[in-house]
């Protein structure tokens, strides 16, 4: 048993490098990198149940896969990205500074700590839901909620390197004794052609 941790699929404001609202979908680029990515996991026949953020841009990228192995889509507030308050809709380069790396709240949005606190939770629930699972447990969540399991709650094996850039749909294994180990690390190979990640992008959000 193992968890399947995903980015979603690319959105148009992923390649505009703006900090997106909570209703930002998926492009038409971001639900072909879905379908291809379903494929991926079909091909393994050991996804048993699936959770996804239920900001749109995860949950119709868990839709795709729901829809190719036939199982149902729970959707779990906790995994949504940080809540950027009113920096979302503007541009990142237009900031003047890294959202990404501030630590204290936006007006109207959560600080870095609260972030780190809600992903903890999150994980928390992941990992008990899987072990009443019999095979895998496919989650759909968000960059910047992927970097805080990487940077607080998993072990990569020695050598083993997390890119500089999640790629939209990319695939990490996590599993082992302790449920914590990365047997494999933000993995795109599943994309291909025109369905590659896009180049420029913000590192996360």
């Amino acid at each position: 048993m193992a968890l399947l941790i995903v980015r979603h699929g690319e959105t148009a404001l992923n390649v505009a490098r703006t900090v997106q609202p909570a209703d930002t979908p998926l492009s038409e680029r971001g639900w072909a990198q879905a379908r291809l990515l379903a494929d991926r996991l079909a091909a393994s026949q050991r996804v048993v149940a699936i959770v996804s953020s239920d900001l749109p841009r995860a949950a119709q990228t868990a839709q795709a896969v729901a829809a190719r192995l036939g199982l149902p889509l729970h959707e779990d507030a906790r995994l949504q990205e940080r809540n950027f308050g009113r920096w979302r809709g503007l541009p990142y380069d237009g900031l003047g500074f890294d959202p990404l790396r501030t630590e204290q709240a936006p007006p109207d949005g959560e600080s870095l700590a609260d972030f780190r606190h809600r992903v903890a939770l999150a994980f928390d629930r992941l990992r008990d839901r899987l072990a009443c699972l019999d095979g895998d447990l496919l989650v759909v969540t968000h960059g910047l909620v992927i970097r805080a399991l990487f940077e607080q709650h998993l072990a990569l094996a020695p050598g083993q390197i997390v890119p500089e850039h999640l790629a939209n749909t990319s695939l990490t294994v996590v599993g082992g004794e302790s449920g914590c180990q990365v047997a494999l690390a933000a993995c795109a190979a599943h994309l291909a052609g025109e369905q590659a990640p896009g180049t420029g992008q913000i590192a996360g959000i």
